[in-house]
This record gives C-alpha cells, sequence and structure tokens, in this order.
C-alpha cells in the first residue's frame, strides 16, 4: 500500500489479517462517521502509517509475521502515537495483561459488541486528541524556552524558586541591575506577565 495522506482527519486504523473481518470493522466505523483506513498486516501499517494523523488503532493480537503485541512493543521505534484497542478471538489472559501493562486502551474479544467499539474507539480519540494538544502546548513552551540565553536561564532558575533579585545577583554575581534586564527579557521572550504565570508555563514542560 503506497504512503497515506498526512491531511487525513482523525481516522481509526484497522490491522487485522482477515479481510471478512476488516470489511466488517470498517462498515461498522463509517457507519459512526469515523475515517478508517485497513491494513493486512503490522508491516503494512509500519510502512504505510502517516505519522502526523491522530486517531487510534483497531490491533489484532494474533497475524503472521509481526503480531500485533509485537507491534505494541515497537510503537515508539516507529514514531507511532497512537491509542492501541486490541481486538482476539482468543481468550488470552496473558496476552491481555501484558498489552494493558504496555499501556493498550482496552482489549475487546471478537466477536465485539457493535455499540460498546464504537464507544471504545471514541474514548480513545478523544485521549489521543488531548494528548496531541498537550504535545503542541509543550512544545510551543518548549521553543520559548530555547530562545533564552544561558544568564537568562539561570536567572528564571532564581526566579521560579523564589527569589528575590539582589539574592539571584549575588547567587549569580551580578549587578541587581543586571538580573532586572535579564529577568524583563525572561518574561518577554516566555511571553508571561507574571511570576505564578511563568512557574505555571515552566512546570508544563517539566523544568
Amino acid at each position: 500500500m503506497p504512503a497515506l495522506d498526512q491531511r487525513l482527519p482523525p481516522t481509526v486504523f484497522i490491522v487485522d489479517d482477515d479481510e471478512s473481518v476488516r470489511r466488517g470493522l470498517a462498515r461498522l466505523i463509517k457507519s459512526a462517521g469515523m475515517a478508517v483506513v485497513s491494513f493486512a498486516s503490522a508491516q503494512e501499517f509500519v510502512q504505510s502509517y502517516p505519522r502526523d494523523v491522530p486517531g487510534c488503532l483497531l490491533l489484532d493480537i494474533q497475524m503472521p509475521g509481526m503480531s500485533g503485541l509485537e507491534l505494541q512493543e515497537q510503537m515508539a521505534r516507529y514514531q507511532i502515537d497512537l491509542p492501541v484497542i486490541f481486538l482476539t478471538g482468543h481468550a488470552e489472559v496473558p496476552a491481555s495483561v501484558r498489552a494493558m501493562k504496555r499501556g493498550a486502551t482496552d482489549f475487546l474479544q471478537k466477536p465485539v459488541d457493535g455499540q460498546v467499539l464504537i464507544e471504545t474507539i471514541s474514548q480513545a480519540m478523544a485521549t489521543n486528541r488531548l494528548a496531541r494538544e498537550k504535545g503542541r502546548v509543550v512544545k510551543d513552551i518548549q521553543r520559548r524556552v530555547e530562545r533564552l540565553t544561558e544568564r537568562e536561564r539561570e536567572v528564571m532558575e532564581g526566579v521560579i524558586a523564589g527569589l528575590l533579585n539582589k539574592q539571584i545577583a549575588d547567587r549569580l554575581q551580578i549587578a541587581e541591575k543586571t538580573v532586572k534586564v535579564h529577568r524583563r527579557r525572561v518574561m518577554e521572550k516566555l511571553v508571561v506577565k507574571s511570576v505564578a504565570e511563568l512557574v505555571r508555563l515552566v512546570t508544563k514542560v517539566g523544568r
């Protein structure tokens, strides 16, 4: 399958080696108004998945070649950031435990109830959307922080720690007037107007 268009809307990606299962799932998902793309193998999915498209992954566990669990293990390596819903025709309790421990959203046994599946997919899609929005916010903050000079970062750390300008000046062995200049630049570059806002912003990127 050729590479898919990166401009796809939020999409449910089905990976199952059974063609009849893929067709049935695709019909059900489309009837709920969701976009869907199907793949016959994990390898095919890895080669064609457009990395920037949000959604969720509906994944069979038992497949020839790379299994669903093996794909889940390798998703970070393949830069695939999608919630995973496992489907299986086998009552494999150990496999389900492994899948859930690795972050699977859910584990459903075939034949799955259509309403249950649609509800599970909807929840997974919402989770992915929120995670991606948070990721965009964090990247934007990181870009702003990267604009700071080394000295500005040192002053920022002092401000976040609750130090007064004089205390920061003593710690860095610079003039208090210089601290005020760097502090103003930090606020301008990070686009914040108060220390409280600065702390909240920087906390989001784990600094």
